[in-house]
C-alpha cells in the first residue's frame, strides 16, 4: 500500500471514529434530557400524590390499610413512577425521533414525527380503557363473589397492584397497531404475514384475555374482544403502510 493510500485510510478511519463519537454524544444528550424530564414529573407526582390517591380510592366503601411504614413509601413511589412514565413517554419518543432525524429524508421526517403523539394517545387510551372498563368490571365481579360473606379490608399495596395488573397491560396492547405500522415500514412484517398467523394470534390474545380477567366467560370474552379488534386494526394499518411502501419503491425504480 502506498503512502497516499495509507493516509486516505487513516483519514477515513478518523472520520468514522469522529462520527461514532458524535452519535454517542448525541445519544447521551437525549438520554440525559429524558431522565431530567422523568425526574421532574416524578417530583410532580410526589407533590400531588394525595390527590391521585384520592381519585383512585374515591369509589371504595372501606378504608385501605398499610402493614408497614415501607408500604406507605411504596405507594408514593409507585404512584409518582406511573405518572412520570406516562408523562415522559411522548418526550422520550420525541428525543428518539431527534436522534434518528439526521438519517431520514425530509418526507420520512414528517411521517415518523406523527408516531410521537400517536404513541402517547394510544398509551393513554389503553390506560383509560383498562381502568374505566376492564378494571371496574373485574373489581365489581370479584367484590360480588364475597358479598355478604366477608368484611372487606384491603392493604393499599394489594389494591394498587391490582389496578396496575388490570390496567397497564392495555396501555401496551393499544400500541400494537402502531408497532405493526413501524415494523411494516422497516420491511420486517407485512399484512399477508399477519393474516397467515391470525388464528395463532387470536389464540394468544384469548389466553391473555383469560389471564387478565376472572373465571367468567362473559368477562373473558369482553376483555379478549378488544385485543382481537386491535389486531385487526393492526392488519389494516400495516396494509396502508405496505401499499405506500410498494408505491414508493416503484417510483424510485422508475426514476
Amino acid at each position: 500500500m502506498s503512502e497516499k493510500e495509507k493516509n486516505q485510510a487513516e483519514t477515513t478511519n478518523t472520520a468514522e471514529e469522529m462520527e461514532v463519537s458524535e452519535h454517542i454524544l448525541e445519544l447521551r444528550k437525549r438520554i440525559i434530557w429524558t431522565i431530567l424530564f422523568f425526574i421532574a414529573f416524578f417530583v410532580t407526582g410526589l407533590i400531588f400524590v394525595q390527590y391521585i390517591y384520592d381519585f383512585f380510592t374515591r369509589n371504595l366503601e372501606f378504608e385501605l390499610v398499610v402493614l408497614s411504614p415501607w408500604e406507605i413509601m411504596w405507594i408514593h413511589i409507585m404512584i409518582a413512577s406511573v405518572i412520570a412514565i406516562g408523562a415522559t413517554l411522548p418526550f422520550f419518543c420525541f428525543q428518539a425521533w431527534l436522534f434518528v432525524r439526521p438519517g431520514l429524508m425530509p418526507k420520512e421526517r414528517k411521517v415518523t414525527l406523527i408516531y410521537v403523539p400517536a404513541v402517547f394517545l394510544l398509551f393513554t387510551g389503553g390506560l383509560l380503557f383498562g381502568y374505566f372498563v376492564v378494571q371496574e368490571l373485574i373489581f365489581n365481579f370479584l367484590m360480588s363473589l364475597g358479598e355478604d360473606m366477608f368484611d372487606n379490608m384491603f392493604t393499599a399495596e394489594k389494591y394498587f397492584r391490582f389496578i396496575l395488573t388490570t390496567t397497564l397491560p392495555f396501555a401496551f396492547f393499544f400500541e400494537v397497531p402502531l408497532i405493526a405500522m413501524f415494523l411494516t415500514s422497516l420491511g420486517i412484517i407485512d399484512p399477508s404475514k399477519m393474516k397467515k398467523i391470525r388464528k395463532y394470534a387470536y389464540l394468544v390474545l384469548v389466553i391473555l384475555g383469560t389471564m387478565l380477567s376472572p373465571p367468567d366467560f362473559i368477562l373473558q370474552l369482553f376483555v379478549a374482544a378488544p385485543l382481537i379488534i386491535l389486531y385487526e386494526i393492526a392488519i389494516i394499518m400495516s396494509g396502508v403502510v405496505y401499499r405506500r411502501k410498494i408505491a414508493k419503491d416503484e417510483e424510485s425504480a422508475v426514476e
